[in-house]
């Protein structure tokens, strides 16, 4: 009996739901990126993760549900990290910038459907709307907060517009990055927090 024919066969290690579902979602951010909204199909992303096309519609329905559901795990991460980056900081200011870096960097990595579901709102489910204001809502509870430590004295409604300028800020920046190879996560870093910084200083303790 030959080596090959004793050998027993190998048996890949079957994926639990949890591994499936993170699979799926990495294959349907990147289709959804290569071919936007619309032309993108459910029949590509289960060609790819090796799954057929039932088995991707029990798990989320349907296209909107997958992308939705690629937008929610967006927004948790997005969280996670910024959060994270910021708890390790000593100052104020390391604060805000390791929050921009870690806001930029995480943008980098998800660009292309950052920038898709921005260009094409109207391609997109409604809910996709709903999810991206849900995403600017809470790293606005994040921002304000932090805001607030920084400058206690500041009037409530100071915070909320300094926050909503920053979201904005921070939004248009990273798309304008897009076409910008040469600017950094961290030039982008340093730009919003002098950005920041300088239009707080009237609020700020000595």
């Amino acid at each position: 009996m030959s080596d090959a024919t004793a050998r027993p066969p190998v048996r890949r290690r079957r994926m639990s739901r949890a591994e499936r579902e993170r699979q799926m979602l990495d294959v349907a951010e990147t289709v959804f990126t290569e071919r936007g909204y619309k032309a993108t199909s459910m029949d590509e992303i289960a060609e790819r993760c090796g799954v057929s096309k039932p088995m991707l519609y029990e798990y989320f329905g349907s296209k909107d549900g997958l992308l939705l559901a690629c937008m929610s795990r967006v927004k948790a991460e997005l969280l996670d990290v910024t959060q994270k980056a910021m708890a390790g900081a000593g100052s104020p200011r390391e604060v805000l910038r390791r929050g921009m870096h870690a806001y930029f960097g995480f943008i980098d990595s998800h660009s292309r459907s950052f920038a898709m579901v921005l260009s094409e709102p109207l391609a997109a489910p409604p809910e996709t709307a709903e999810t991206i204001e849900a995403t600017r809502r809470q790293q606005s509870t994040l921002i304000a907060g932090v805001l607030a430590v920084f400058a206690p004295s500041a009037p409530r409604a100071a915070i909320d517009a300094h926050t909503e300028i920053i979201i904005g800020a921070c939004e248009r920046l990273a798309l304008w990055r897009t076409g910008r190879p040469d600017v950094s996560v961290a030039d982008a870093a340093q730009y919003m927090t002098d950005f920041c910084w300088h239009g707080l200083s009237p609020y700020l303790d000595d």
